[in-house]
This record gives C-alpha cells, sequence and structure tokens, in this order.
C-alpha cells in the first residue's frame, strides 16, 4: 500500500514538474538570485552606450554587439576590480566565459545607461 502510494505521488510530481517547465519556458522567466546574476541583469535592462575608446576597439577587432551581449548574459562580473558602490555611477569589471574568456568589460552603470566604457583583448 506504501508502495503504491509513493509510486502515485511520484507520477504526480514528475508530471507537475514537466508543466511547470514548460510553463515558466514560454513567460521566458529568469531566476537572477546571485550577486553576479543580478548585476549583469541591471546592465542588461539599462539602455546600452559605447564610449568612444570602446566603439575603436569593436572596429579594430573582431568583437561586436552580439559578442558584447553574450559576456552580459553569462560572463563573470569581478567586484574587486571595479567600483560597485561608486555613486552616482557604479563601475564593473565583467568577464566573458568560454571562447570570449580573454574579453573584458569595464562598464559604467547609471540610473537609465550602461556605458562600455572600455573592452580590453588579452
Amino acid at each position: 500500500m506504501l508502495l503504491k502510494r509513493i509510486g502515485y505521488f511520484l507520477i504526480g510530481a514528475s508530471i507537475s514538474s514537466i508543466g511547470v517547465y514548460f510553463f515558466w519556458q514560454k513567460k521566458n522567466a529568469t531566476f537572477d538570485y546571485g550577486m553576479d546574476a543580478r548585476t549583469l541583469k541591471t546592465i542588461r535592462i539599462r539602455e546600452r552606450v559605447y564610449s568612444n575608446e570602446a566603439k575603436k576597439v569593436m572596429q579594430t577587432s573582431d568583437i561586436d554587439s552580439l559578442k558584447i551581449e553574450k559576456i552580459l548574459n553569462f560572463g563573470d562580473v569581478d567586484f574587486g576590480k571595479g567600483k560597485p558602490r561608486q555613486k552616482p555611477c557604479a563601475e564593473y569589471f565583467v568577464t566573458g566565459k568560454k571562447e570570449l574568456e580573454n574579453v573584458s568589460l569595464y562598464i559604467s552603470r547609471c540610473d537609465s545607461t550602461s556605458t562600455i566604457q572600455k573592452i580590453m583583448i588579452q
């Protein structure tokens, strides 16, 4: 009897989990709870501006806005190399992952804009 109940429970939990997965996937929900994820999300949702220095690096190297977007989605924030508590605009140092691990961004995040100040390629 107990095994039967556990079986029904596992079947119901599995079906429910699949339903919830598809429901959240259609809503484009994100769960940005870590410090890196929250910081990158606040940078992404603001209007993006490129400094003249960053534009020059983009023109002379193989870096485009799609690669910048990828870094802002999956990169690592090094809070020690930035100034996250600076007012009025916090500054962050973001490094890419995998094939973009040699690219770093220095970003100034203000109330309504995120400015890519520097693009560094190692």
